[in-house]
């Protein structure tokens, strides 16, 4: 049987942590930022960890 491929969309957006939890990016951080309070647009620059119940969804796509 042929290895499993990484799904190349996840392996860019995702990377594991040293203690095995998934980061992720916040979304809308990419344009029409005007609108967007200081704050808010500070928020969204931080990491974050993926939520409980995506992981083996995502867990699947990176082949871990």
């Amino acid at each position: 049987m042929p290895k499993m491929k990484t799904k190349s969309s996840a392996k860019k957006r995702f990377k594991l942590t040293g203690t095995g939890q998934i980061k992720r990016k916040h979304a809308f951080k990419s344009h029409i930022l005007t609108k967007k309070a200081t704050d808010r647009k500070r928020r969204l620059t931080q990491s974050t960890l993926v939520h409980s119940s995506d992981v083996k969804s995502i867990k699947e796509q990176l082949v871990l």
